[in-house]
């Protein structure tokens, strides 16, 4: 008995005919032509920018830095083009943005956060530094700033947007560490150098951290130690976690680990 022949579906039933194919290729260039009208012309121009997050003063710094985005359609308003406005921008972090149709850009910014100020010696020249290192922006009245010193000389090339050398970037990654956690006596001063970090506490205690690796955990054991001992209120020494295993807390000349 010879086996039974399989049917062969007739493809001209499901394949799409010639008309729909022209309908659907028709429909396509409209829907082109449609976003080609809409990019170029002022259908959709750009009318309002919405900035949320900042301080107002940033805020207000954000909308001029867009302001050359006005009238173009929203449609050309893309990533580039709110990067290229908000990256020269020392007080932002990072942003997002949605465009709300027909006329709005929605900016959401989050800005930079100081955690110490850099003093330039000789002279009197100062800046704020944000956790990311970046020099914020000048700072005339340095006095009244509560935070953390860090002293430099002359020759630190020092630019308002621009990040800061190795050295007092981990004195800013160390500092943003404890912004939510902050050490037993705070920090007063903050010495920086190749290999060598040291955050000097409000009782002239010496944190000695020494290179900028293992900072979330050398913190942590210091934290823990000062707070058992009392030893952020001392006045004087140093402890030592530049070796998490082998911590060194020296007061009065008595030396302990």
């Amino acid at each position: 008995m010879l086996p039974a022949r399989r049917a062969v579906p007739d493809l001209t039933r499901i394949a799409p005919s010639g008309r729909s194919v022209l309908v659907g290729l028709a429909l396509l260039a409209l829907a082109a032509g449609g976003y080609f009208v809409a990019r170029e012309t002022s259908v959709f121009a750009l009318q309002t920018v919405e900035v949320e997050g900042g301080t107002p003063v940033l805020r207000a710094q954000v909308r001029a830095a867009l302001a050359s985005a006005v009238g173009e359609s929203l449609l050309k308003v893309d990533g580039n083009t709110v990067a290229r406005a908000l990256t020269p921008l020392p007080g932002v972090r990072s942003f997002s943005f949605d465009r709300s149709f027909p006329h709005t850009l929605r900016v959401t910014i989050r800005q930079e956060q100081p955690v110490f100020v850099l003093r330039r010696v000789p002279g009197n020249d100062a800046f704020l530094v944000a956790a990311s290192g970046r020099v914020i922006r000048p700072l005339t009245h340095s006095r009244r700033s509560s935070l953390p010193r860090l002293w430099v000389t002359k020759n630190v090339h020092v630019v308002v947007g621009e990040r800061l050398g190795a050295a007092p970037a981990e004195a800013a990654a160390a500092l943003s560490l404890l912004r939510g956690a902050p050490l037993p006596g705070g920090v007063r001063v903050v010495q920086a150098g190749p290999k060598e970090l040291t955050l000097v506490l409000g009782g002239g205690l010496q944190l000695r951290l020494g290179d900028g690796g293992d900072l979330r955990l050398k913190l942590a054991i210091a934290r823990r130690i000062l707070r058992q001992t009392g030893a952020a209120s001392t006045g004087g020494g140093y402890l030592d976690v530049s070796v998490p295993e082998r911590t060194v807390l020296s007061l009065n000349s008595q030396v302990g680990g």
